[in-house]
């Protein structure tokens, strides 16, 4: 009889297993908790961005990590870099759209540029989102091991990075990602 019990127990859980993998998203998140924050700081999904606070071109100082009114997409960016200049438009159309919900910085990694460059690509291109330079890369190779440009980072209000995404995307792509970081 115990036998029969529990092989009954064992069929109900294995069917509520099957039933909640295959119910799709609103189902499972009737399951789900709250999302557990991360313990470990890097630049990669899942992880708490790496912090740090730089003063922007127009004086005031951003700081990117920890809790945030809004999801962050950080740029890093240099003058000379042709998909970097394909991308500024896009950026900037992206910044207004999403300007309630998303945090759009631009960093130009001016180790590799120099701020007279910089300045010009942002008058050139009309970038209406704050940027700051990261004069040594400290920021760029040390704290979000950077190795290409553009970078763009996609971080949620959590300060948790959700995507790194190394080169350029078609502008649908990148929104796509932008709206998932928002509603994440």
């Amino acid at each position: 009889m115990k036998r029969n019990l529990y092989i009954l127990l064992g069929v109900i859980v294995l069917i509520g297993i099957a039933l909640y993998q295959n119910a799709g998203p609103g189902i499972q998140a009737a399951f789900q908790h709250q999302k557990t924050m991360p313990t470990e700081t890097g630049p990669e999904a899942g992880l708490l961005a790496p912090a740090f606070t730089a003063q922007g071109l127009d004086g005031k100082e951003y700081h990117v990590g920890g809790t945030q009114d809004k999801a962050i997409l950080l740029n890093f960016w240099a003058s000379w870099c042709e998909p970097c200049k394909q991308e500024a438009p896009e950026l900037n159309a992206i910044a207004e759209k999403y300007k309630d919900s998303l945090a759009v910085y631009g960093v130009n990694v001016t180790k590799y540029d120099n701020k007279k460059n910089a300045q010009k690509f942002v008058d050139k291109y009309g970038v209406q989102f704050p940027v700051m330079f990261d004069l040594k890369a400290d920021i760029y190779e040390k704290q979000y091991k950077g190795v290409v440009f553009p970078t763009n980072v996609l971080i949620d209000k959590r300060g948790v990075v959700q995507e790194v995404v190394l080169g350029i995307l078609p502008q649908k792509d990148l929104e796509k990602k932008v709206k998932k970081l928002i509603n994440s």
